[in-house]
């Protein structure tokens, strides 16, 4: 019953900002072009579902977010556990990792483009960058909790680094590994996104972005709705996902 209440709360807390949404456009600034009608809003996101430019371009987006998120995860993951593993490479790159990490994907994205252009090679990269640092960040940190016991029973019976990896260390580490990455799904949105409108030709930031500069309000607020409620979806999906995975925690 107390998840049950709270989940009400926060969707009456939603309605009742969406109905001042409408009040405000319909009462308090009426007419306004930069301030339409949530429900003026949402007719647009509806006739846009059944195919046009905008869930072309949405899909454009969730398809390099997709391949950045799959890229930088690996990767994250491949060097949080390699780090945890092996102290002498823990010492080589933990510096570098703490260096770069406080660095934002956007601020990067304009030196980029004299090397890589403005074509998807460019943002799959940042969203990899963006994806990377939570995810190995995460990893290492459940690594590092790893009882020592169990790496010592590891080596008592002439367990390999490989088996001692998949066998002790990952599964330790899963936890964080998962919350990390939950960490980087959303950071992945909003990277796409903040790449499409700085070097974009397409996807659902460049189409925003064109929205503002056409005038055409409607469209570009139900273009940030529908990137809030696939991003709220998609959450929903990884901790679905990461409660399979985690079922042995009893979480």
């Amino acid at each position: 019953m107390q998840v049950i209440r709270e989940k009400m709360s926060g969707i009456t807390l939603v309605a009742g900002l969406l109905v001042l949404w409408e009040f405000s456009a319909r009462v308090l600034v009426e007419n306004s072009q930069s301030w339409p009608p949530f429900t003026d809003v949402m007719a647009t996101l509806l006739a846009s579902l059944g195919g046009s430019d905008l869930l072309s371009a949405m899909l454009a987006s969730l398809g390099r977010m997709a391949a950045g998120f799959v890229i930088g995860s690996a990767v994250g993951i491949a060097i949080g556990l390699a780090m945890g593993l092996a102290a002498p490479v823990r010492a080589l790159l933990n510096t570098l990792v703490e260096l770069l990490r406080p660095i934002p994907a956007a601020a990067i994205i304009p030196p980029l483009i004299f090397i890589l252009g403005i074509d998807n090679t460019l943002k799959i990269f940042i969203i990899s960058l963006g994806v990377f640092f939570p995810v190995v960040v995460n990893t290492l940190a459940g690594a590092m909790t790893v009882d020592p016991t169990y790496l010592e029973v590891a080596r008592t019976f002439k367990a390999g680094r490989a088996r001692t990896l998949r066998r002790v260390l990952l599964p330790a580490a899963l936890p964080y590994i998962l919350a990390g990455m939950r960490t980087s799904l959303a950071l992945a949105l909003i990277t796409t996104v903040v790449a499409e409108m700085i070097a974009g030709s397409g996807g659902i930031g460049y189409y925003i972005i064109s929205m503002q500069y056409a005038m055409r309000a409607d469209d570009m607020y139900a273009a940030v709705i529908l990137l809030s409620l696939t991003g709220y979806a998609m959450n929903l999906l990884f901790r679905m996902v990461e409660g399979r995975l985690l079922h042995w925690t009893g979480k």
